[in-house]
């Protein structure tokens, strides 16, 4: 497993990167050499962040965040939660991925006891029309519902695309690439 650690508004020093790579090197026998883990440091006010992203071979991403007052302890949260992560959805994981090679199933231990293997449900289906728009429409009508997303087809690419709101302001626009 290789590592990418990178700061924004945040200096990075060498004890920092050594203790992030030391965390994250307890799950290189899940994965193969060539995956990467990418670690990205920010500040924001007084809070610290941390995202670790690990983009595997197959398009799936393992995804955590965290944020505290100290850099250490979201360092420690994000790996907590990656950790059961992993655990959680290793089953899941195998069954749509099994054929690709970036995760090594046989290294994640199982999930332990106390911690129940929860099954997807879905527990309600909407259906609405879409109508051709721009994205500062799309942003418009999702404030009048007062929704953090929502799906719209953009009038300019004739494409499914998704405005959202950030966690930290201003709005995103998600646009799929098929492949």
């Amino acid at each position: 497993m290789k590592f990418e650690i990178n700061g924004k508004n945040f200096r990075v020093d060498d004890d920092l990167r050594q203790r992030v790579e030391d965390k994250l090197s307890k799950y290189s026998p899940y994965f193969n050499e060539d995956v990467t883990a990418i670690v990205n440091f920010s500040q924001v006010k007084n809070l610290n962040n941390v995202e670790i992203t690990i983009p595997l071979k197959n398009g799936a991403v393992i995804r955590v965040e965290e944020q505290s007052f100290e850099m250490l302890t979201s360092v420690d949260k994000a790996v907590e939660k990656l950790d059961r992560q992993i655990r959680k959805h290793k089953t899941a994981l195998r069954r749509r991925y099994q054929a690709h090679d970036s995760i090594r199933f046989e290294e994640i231990p199982e999930v332990e006891e106390d911690v129940k293997e929860e099954e997807i449900q879905i527990m309600r289906t909407k259906n609405f029309p879409i109508k051709p728009m721009g994205p500062e429409e799309a942003i418009m009508q999702m404030e009048l519902v007062g929704h953090d997303f929502f799906v719209f087809l953009n009038a300019e690419t004739d494409e499914v695309n998704v405005v959202y709101k950030r966690k930290h302001g201003g709005y995103g626009l998600i646009e799929p690439i098929l492949g």
